[in-house]
């Protein structure tokens, strides 16, 4: 159990420092994008100086030629404002874009550290601290946590924290036999498998039935627990 512990402990660590490591990366490129992004923007005023030289170098006294010019100026001061009306959605755009990236990032690292701990489930069974069979009220407590179960199930159960407490795995012929009170010559491993199948249908978490009652091939069935935390009363 230590060992499992510092496990997960090291493994938040690893994860919360990819996690920081990938953000900043993230924001980092997104800050030179856009500060390369708005340096290489036109300047709002270059048309409107473009304009006031052409006034300056040239002697215009044509009235036309005057008014032209003031139309090409309010044109630049027109699109100045569409241009910063640019930058700032320009803006805007990054920061979201920032903000979905960094999210993006946060999700992926999340569900990597959660493939990985289930991983770490699946190799290593579930971890139960304590496994309590009340026969008389037909409940099993795993980690405090209450499962009612049929008479059934709880007679698969005892069987099999009894086989757990001698060591020893069980076949679905044995189970069968055990709980029926037949000779195991007439028992059948269907039979068995059926009851080991209906034990984790009452148990109803599908992690905790398929982890706590294990299938070793060409062998049997055991309960995947240490068979210190097993109490019968």
């Amino acid at each position: 159990m230590p060992e499992s512990i510092t496990s997960v402990s090291e493994t938040r660590a690893a994860s919360a420092r990819i996690v920081q490591l990938g953000i900043l990366a993230v924001v980092a490129v997104l800050v030179t994008s856009a500060v390369l992004l708005f340096l290489n923007l036109p300047d709002a005023d270059a048309f409107n100086a473009a304009v006031e030289e052409v006034f300056v170098l040239n002697d215009v006294r044509n009235p036309d030629a005057t008014r032209v010019l003031e139309v090409m100026a309010q044109t630049g001061t027109s699109f100045a404002k569409v241009l910063a009306s640019y930058r700032a959605v320009i803006f805007v755009l990054m920061v979201f874009a920032t903000a979905l990236l960094v999210a993006c990032l946060v999700f992926l690292v999340t569900i990597v550290t959660l493939n990985r701990r289930i991983g770490q489930i699946e190799r290593q069974g579930i971890q139960v601290s304590s496994l309590i069979l009340s026969r008389e009220e037909r409940v099993v407590l795993i980690n405090n946590l209450e499962f009612k179960l049929t008479d059934a199930a709880m007679e698969t159960l005892s069987v099999l924290a009894e086989a757990r407490l001698d060591d020893e795995v069980l076949t679905g012929a044995q189970i069968e036999a055990m709980v029926s009170g037949k000779h195991e010559s007439d028992a059948d491993e269907a039979a068995g498998a059926t009851r080991i199948k209906r034990l984790r249908d009452t148990l109803g978490n599908q992690i905790v039935s398929e982890l706590l009652v294990k299938n070793i091939a060409r062998r049997g069935y055991v309960l995947a627990i240490d068979k210190d935390v097993i109490r019968m009363i």
